[in-house]
């Protein structure tokens, strides 16, 4: 399945992906999904603010167990981040149906539109949407880089923009959400183990910062006279670097806007994008703060996710059960598998910085997990991104076992 995705939105001249929200690659992605539907014979769903449901099982009539993630990508991302989890999903299936399983709860797989936020700048839009965390109004006034706002691109996508916004109809059939995704971070490396579960997810947010000159001639214009707002803008960049080593945080500056972006004029404006996060809230609001008040503008807040504490006893749950399910993988042929359920240890909880659409449901009071699958480099968000075979294969195996108990 994963060759099968391997060709849409590739960019052969960097190796990575390009796959917009919404764009001809994305379309193209959400095909590939019904069709994987189609062919375990789900019952594919979209929902009004466009994310897929493929059911196995009828949820409206008890709220299901739900796996699954997304398929659109950050701009020149790898294979794995989004894909991994919906490909490990199907493939999940595919394995309880080999075993006769027959699931005594609706199960279900998901894909969530524009997780990454890569086109209109705020994440999770489909998830945010449906628990009612992103305002409909504000989410059709997003623009992209060429002005289309997304109400504009769904039209023209022949959806109808009138149709987003909390939808507890689709919410209340998700009675327990697990989310496959491949590590971004080296924390499984460290461990030796191919799968590990998530404990939490920091929080972190995005704020655009609008710095404004004047525009000028760059060959006549005397360096006393110029009123550059590149200069603040750089002067911000690194004061983000030196302010996150020293409250323990992470801030990047990632993109930037130049107006009006001529090799031979000195910019009028210069709009930035702040991510930060970090394990404790205050310290990442004190560093946004300080820059604002460093550089003397406003940081304008476009997105914030507060700190996801997954619910402990499904955590530990699901970690236990996942190292048996690795256990027995591993297990030679003919081996005794009726050794003491206690001496297998569970697989690995760590928390992560990186932000998924399993955070959005947990904040929304869903229950939810998270597994990973081990990144060997740790490289995420770049055509360099890679989980081994065999890893998302142990990945598979944990998931399917999981779904297994979840639907007792």
């Amino acid at each position: 399945m994963l060759d099968d995705l391997a060709r849409i939105g590739h960019d052969p001249s960097t190796n990575g992906y390009v796959r917009d929200a919404w764009s001809a690659a994305d379309l193209e992605l959400r095909e590939w999904f019904r069709g994987e539907a189609g062919r375990l014979g789900l019952d594919l769903r979209e929902d009004r603010n466009g994310n897929l449901w493929a059911w196995w099982g009828d949820p409206s009539r008890e709220p299901g167990v739900v796996t699954g993630s997304h398929l659109d990508s950050v701009r020149q991302g790898g294979a794995f981040d989004g894909p991994l989890g919906v490909v490990s999903a199907f493939a999940a299936l595919d394995v309880l149906r080999r075993r006769g399983v027959r699931p005594a709860r609706p199960l279900g797989v998901a894909c969530f539109t524009d997780e990454e936020g890569a086109r209109f700048g705020v994440p999770c839009v489909g998830s945010r949407l449906l628990t009612g965390a992103l305002a409909p109004d504000r989410a059709l006034g997003l623009t992209d880089d060429a002005g289309d706002t997304l109400a504009d691109v769904l039209t023209r996508a022949g959806r109808r923009p009138g149709d987003l916004g909390k939808d507890d109809e689709t919410l209340a059939m998700v009675g327990t959400f697990v989310e496959l995704h491949v590590e971004q971070g080296r924390g499984l490396a460290a461990t030796g183990s191919p799968v590990g579960v998530a404990s939490a997810i920091w929080p972190h947010g995005r704020w655009r910062f609008d710095f404004r000159g004047r525009a000028d001639h760059a060959g006549t214009t005397r360096l006393e006279d110029r009123d550059d707002p590149m200069l603040p803008f750089a002067r911000m960049v690194l004061a983000a670097r030196e302010a996150a080593v020293r409250r323990g945080v992470v801030a990047t500056v990632g993109r930037a806007r130049i107006s009006p972006g001529n090799t031979n004029a000195v910019p009028g404006l210069v709009s930035a994008w702040l991510d930060a996060r970090g394990a404790a809230e205050a310290d990442v609001r004190a560093l946004v703060a300080e820059l604002a008040e460093g550089a003397g503008v406003e940081a304008a807040e476009e997105s914030w996710t507060p700190v996801v504490d997954f619910e402990a006893g499904l955590r530990d749950h699901l970690a236990a059960v996942a190292g048996r399910a690795l256990a027995d993988r591993e297990a030679a042929p003919g081996e005794v598998r009726d050794r003491a359920r206690a001496e297998v240890a569970p697989v690995p909880v760590l928390a992560t910085g990186a932000g998924h659409d399993a955070g959005i449901l947990a904040a929304a009071g869903v229950p939810t997990a998270m597994l990973f699958v081990r990144n060997p480099s740790g490289v995420s968000h770049s055509p360099e991104e890679h989980a081994d075979s065999a890893d998302c294969e142990a990945g598979v195996a944990a998931l399917a076992s999981v779904l297994e108990d979840l639907c007792r």
